[in-house]
């Protein structure tokens, strides 16, 4: 009787191991997985508009603030931990203005006051997060477990016509100039301005902009910028460049996007485009009358509402814009339809030069990823569609960080 107890007790203890090697078999999910990947890898988000919130008095971004009020804004500290987002470009945004010396002096002091709004973040939260200059940077503060800001300019308009700027912006911490926005500058033509029907892309000053990017280390940012310029922009630069926040025309036929001749041509650069979140960049809505009337009657009102340089104005503005969005919704752009755009650059150049450049407040945002906390979403997305780990990890920071470094040592020589 003794020897049947003992025996029943050792069945027993098998069958509870037998039972626990199973469960501990038992496979991570595809959040589990994404999120494990997130601790391993550095993850770089090229673009956002978030750096003039800084200056609000009514919103802090070491504050967590709940996705989908219009308030809160898409990214912050706390959300950026939730959806595993470690190192975010911060772009000093200005809009397109007068090509005087006057406005030119204006644009200067407000694309600063946005620079140092950012260094200011990083100094008063800085347990949290940190200001990095180059990848070396982004990879200690993420071992020491801290968020990283990057900086950067969008639009060279500030820069005016003085070649010196350059360099007081990249003293400033700046690493990359989106050269123009929605209209043409003195550097290059825009993507989306066409009063001018003739495309003169990058101007003789532009040539000189490039030249003195690539001695500083200074990145050259393509998104924008029209047909002709991005060409001129890559026959002219000794180091690659990137489209911190552009998307793929082939599968959204928006002018702000990409051509496939121009993603070959930015894969033969070394350089890479980084897709972005805004909706009408991933996918062509359908056309809704009553809404494409509302907004025309807004533009003629008001003119292109990102170019607006009175503050106040720009609100109200944007204000009439959700009106008309609430009227009139569009159908929104999901995660599965970005990562259409990642799946197309891979078929047409491969993985090496793809990433992420969401465009946060700015006008980013799908469903599934609306704000920093969704980005986890699309790394579970590449992962459902067959994405490798080290793919992933390119997508997501290690692609542009190789241009990051290569333009850097493109200085130094």
């Amino acid at each position: 009787m003794k020897t049947r107890k003992i025996g029943l007790g050792l069945a027993f203890v098998v069958a509870f191991l037998a039972s626990a090697c199973n469960v501990a078999k038992t496979p991570p999910t595809v959040e589990q997985k994404a999120r494990a990947l997130h601790e391993r890898m550095l993850t770089v988000d090229t673009h956002c508009d978030t750096a003039f919130s800084l200056l609000r008095t009514d919103w802090k971004i070491g504050d967590r603030h709940e996705p989908g009020l219009r308030a809160s804004g898409k990214i912050d500290l706390p959300r950026m931990r939730e959806g595993g987002l470690d190192a975010e470009f911060f772009a000093a945004f200005v809009g397109q203005g007068p090509l005087t010396p006057e406005a030119y002096a204006k644009a200067k002091d407000r694309a600063l006051q946005a620079v140092e709004a950012v260094r200011k973040m990083a100094e008063e939260y800085s347990s949290v997060i940190g200001l990095a200059v180059d990848p070396r940077g982004a990879r200690r503060l993420k071992k020491e477990g801290k968020l990283t800001a990057f900086i950067g300019l969008e639009n060279g308009y500030p820069v005016g016509r003085d070649l010196s700027l350059i360099g007081l912006f990249h003293e400033k911490g700046v690493r990359y100039i989106t050269l123009c926005h929605s209209s043409d500058n003195d550097i290059c033509d825009s993507s989306t301005d066409r009063r001018d029907p003739q495309d003169k892309g990058l101007s003789e000053f532009g040539r000189q902009v490039v030249a003195e990017c690539n001695r500083l280390g200074m990145i050259v940012d393509i998104s924008y910028a029209s047909e002709k310029s991005v060409f001129d922009i890559l026959a002219a630069t000794k180091a690659p460049i990137i489209a911190s926040h552009s998307s793929a025309r082939a599968v959204c036929d928006n002018p702000r996007n990409l051509t496939d001749d121009q993603l070959r041509a930015l894969a033969k650069n070394g350089g890479v485009v980084q897709i972005c979140f805004l909706a009408a960049y991933v996918k062509t809505p359908p056309v809704i009358p009553e809404r494409e009337k509302a907004i025309k009657e807004l533009e003629a009102k008001y003119g292109s509402i990102r170019s607006i340089q009175d503050e106040a104005l720009r609100a109200k503005a944007m204000a009439e814009r959700e009106a008309i969005n609430r009227e009139f919704p569009q159908v929104r752009a999901t995660v599965k339809d970005l990562v259409d755009h990642i799946d197309h650059v891979k078929k047409v150049v491969g993985v090496d030069y793809v990433g992420i450049g969401t465009d946060f407040d700015g006008g980013g945002g799908v469903i599934g990823c609306d704000d920093v906390s969704g980005m986890i979403h699309v790394t579970e997305e590449l992962i459902r569609r067959g994405y490798t780990d080290r793919e992933i990890e390119k997508i997501w920071g290690a692609n542009f960080l190789r241009v990051f470094q290569k333009v850097i040592d493109a200085a130094g020589k």
